[in-house]
Formats: structure tokens, sequence, C-alpha cells
């Protein structure tokens, strides 16, 4: 058994979880999240607890377990707490401002780059050199992130850029004087 896909996904007091086939809907208090699995997974839901079955022990199935639990956890803890991830800005002049739902940089562009927030995704800009994506959905907050990161990606010779809080950046030595 996968060691992941054979725990239960505990469901926390205030969420809601309808299952119809492989459809999984669950509901909580920052919103509802709906995602259609592969068929052969099948959820069982019990008390306060759902478990995910395979059907067999083939390659493809055991794969599709622990990814089948592990989507279904992500979609219960995002409409309960949400996800939240964090961006850094290095750089002299380079800064971000909220701009109505939008974020504005500047980063060293001749122009200021306006990213838009899209469904479901909330931007806060504590600092300037800070941006804040918020979400319910796991896997959009992250997507969302990595876009304002490609914007300017942080270099290896200066350090400059956007990148996650946290994130290091190897740096290399300039040129060599003779």
């Amino acid at each position: 058994m996968s060691r992941i896909g054979k725990m239960p996904v505990a469901v926390p007091a205030g969420v809601e979880v309808e299952v119809e086939g492989s459809t999984v809907t669950v509901k909580g208090a920052k919103g509802s999240l709906t995602r259609v699995f592969h068929e052969r997974m099948s959820f069982e839901l019990g008390d306060g607890a759902l478990m995910v079955t395979r059907p067999d022990d083939t390659s493809e199935s055991r794969a599709l377990h622990g990814l089948s639990r592990a989507l279904l956890s992500n979609m219960v803890i995002g409409v309960a707490d949400g996800f939240t991830k964090t961006l850094e800005i290095h750089g002299v002049g380079y800064r971000a401002a909220m701009k109505g739902n939008d974020v504005e940089l500047q980063v060293g562009f001749s122009h200021p780059v306006v990213f838009e927030a899209p469904d479901g995704i909330i931007f806060e800009v504590p600092e300037p050199t800070r941006i804040t994506v918020t979400g319910i959905d796991k896997e959009q907050v992250g997507q969302v992130a990595a876009d304002i990161r490609q914007v300017r990606p942080p270099e290896p010779y200066k350090g400059k850029g956007i990148r996650y809080l946290g994130e290091t950046v190897r740096r290399k030595a300039g040129k060599a004087g003779k």
C-alpha cells in the first residue's frame, strides 16, 4: 500500500465533503473546490475522515492512489485555512505596489509590469519589497507565485530579482581580474 494513500484525510469541523462517483466537492469557510479524480479511485466518507482506496496493485493505480489522497488533502486544507506564498524583491529601486486588485512591479525595466490577480487569488503588499499570494487552491497559488517570480528571476551575480521567501541564490564570482 502507498504510505501516503492509506492515511485517512481528516475533515475538520465546518468542512463539508460531497462524493459523487469520481467527482469530489469540498466546501468550507474560505470557499468551495471541486475536482474530478481518476475513475479507478474510490472515496469513502467515514466518521470525520475520508479514505481513498484503489482497485488493484498495478503501478499506475499505486501512483494514482497517493496522488489522489494528496490532492484531496490539499483541497480540505485549502477551504479550511487557505494557502500562502510570499515573494521577496531584491535590488536597488525594485519595488511592488498595489493597483486596485493587481500588483504593479518596478523591477528594472523601462516600464512597470502590472500583474493581474486571477479569480480566487488575493495579492497583498505589506512592504514595497514583499508580495503575498493567498488563495484556497494550492496549485493555483503556487503557479501565480511562479509566474510573478518569472517576471525577474534572481540572477547569480548580484542576487537581484524576485525570489521566494527564504530561497537562497547561489552567487557566482564576477570576472576575474588580471
